[in-house]
């Protein structure tokens, strides 16, 4: 519940605390947590009492929104990481189920972000191949804050048959969130997870109507997009998370710059989603170069749709200003949010913010039970030294 005394206290911050909607899910707030990659599911990606716990700490702490690390889609090749939690079969659907009570019960909405690894995959128990676009491995090693190491495998190149069990995997994925009692999926379309290693001009080399120019390297996202809102969209809001920077390739910028942007994010509002989920190491700062829009400001220009944006708006001055110059309805928070999980009660009633997690938790992993904690940290230090975490 709104103080309205604090509003009046803190004018400055208002907008952040003023309700609004993705599709037909209604937000108290448009304070998100961003969906936070942590690895700390049992071996088979049942998530645990622990990690309800962990997300009931934010829906406690006042965040309106809450999206989930990256949830594996099918028993193949979608699996990114070891431990990383799925919504791949009913009994992961159902252990959700309860995650998805206690978030509820605090007032609180939950998406779920569905996710295929792809190329990026290092760590799957059901299989040692890796698919992509083409058979471009990625740039950059396996993380070892998630237990990888060494060079990322050169993926299998996807013929037909790989991309209709892909999109069906979604479609499924997405029929089991609905079940769990979600509110909403979030398609994982960035950080050079499958479905942007497609969008990706040097990991795309095909020649196929899934290659080549961008219309033809989006195409697969939009597919899915269609795919995942004609079967669940008339009772979860759906969106997709796009990005230009990947886990292997922070870097990454489109070529084309704002044309490849019109095209992108045009295609995608063509497919009946509710919302784009933009992520940029700085969401304020211009998409390319210098000077220019940025990547939420062009989210909306050429989509039309409610736009979630995040990438260090820790300040709420930040925060509110992006809502405010109508780029975004809804900020999400990752770093700040870890290091403050009643951040939103923080802001409305004037408090202080941590402004990082204690110099004590950034040492390494003591035990696999320690593992979220040092995680959690290890992603702090990972952004603060200038390249976008998984996930941030």
């Amino acid at each position: 519940m709104i103080d309205p005394v604090s509003l009046h206290q803190h004018p400055r911050h208002e907008t952040l605390f003023s309700s609004t909607s993705i599709g037909k899910v209604e937000l108290t707030n448009r304070i998100a947590l961003a969906p936070m990659t942590r690895v700390s599911a049992t071996a088979d990606g049942i998530p645990t009492g622990r990690m309800g716990s962990y997300y009931k700490g934010f829906a406690d702490g006042g965040f309106g929104l809450l999206i989930t690390e990256g949830l594996y889609i099918d028993d193949q090749t979608s699996q990114g990481y070891l431990f990383q939690p799925g919504i791949a079969n009913p009994a992961q659907a159902q252990a959700w189920k309860r995650v998805v009570g206690g978030i509820h019960a605090c007032g609180a909405k939950f998406f779920a972000q569905l996710m295929h690894a792809g190329s990026q995959s290092q760590g799957n128990p059901h299989t040692a191949a890796t698919w992509g676009p083409s058979a471009v491995r990625p740039k950059s090693e396996q993380l070892a804050m998630y237990r990888g190491s060494g060079p990322y495998p050169i993926p299998q190149a996807m013929n037909a048959e790989h991309i209709g069990q892909v999109r069906a995997a979604f479609v499924r994925a997405a029929q089991l969130a609905r079940d769990a009692g979600f509110d909403g999926v979030e398609i994982h379309g960035a950080n050079g997870y499958l479905l942007d290693a497609f969008l990706t001009d040097y990991m795309n080399t095909r020649t196929d109507e899934y290659g080549g120019n961008v219309a033809n390297r989006v195409r697969l996202a939009t597919e899915v997009c269609g795919d995942v809102a004609a079967a669940v969209g008339a009772d979860l809001a759906v969106g997709i998370r796009i990005s230009q920077g990947k886990v292997s390739d922070s870097h990454h910028r489109w070529a084309s710059r704002e044309d490849d942007a019109a095209t992108i994010f045009t295609a995608l509002s063509d497919t009946g989603i509710d919302y784009i989920h933009t992520t940029e190491y700085r969401a304020l700062a211009p998409a390319f170069g210098d000077t220019g829009p940025t990547l939420a400001q062009l989210a909306k220009q050429h989509s039309g749709l409610s736009i979630i944006a995040n990438g260090h708006l820790d300040d709420p001055c930040d925060a509110a200003t992006i809502i405010d110059s109508g780029a975004a309805d809804v900020v999400a928070l990752a770093k700040p949010a870890l290091a403050n999980r009643d951040w939103p009660h923080r802001v409305l009633t004037g408090q202080p913010l941590a402004p990082d997690l204690p110099a004590d938790l950034l040492g390494p992993v003591a035990t696999v039970k320690d593992w979220e904690v040092a995680h959690a940290a290890n992603s702090v230090r990972h952004a603060n030294a200038g390249n976008q975490a998984p996930d941030s």
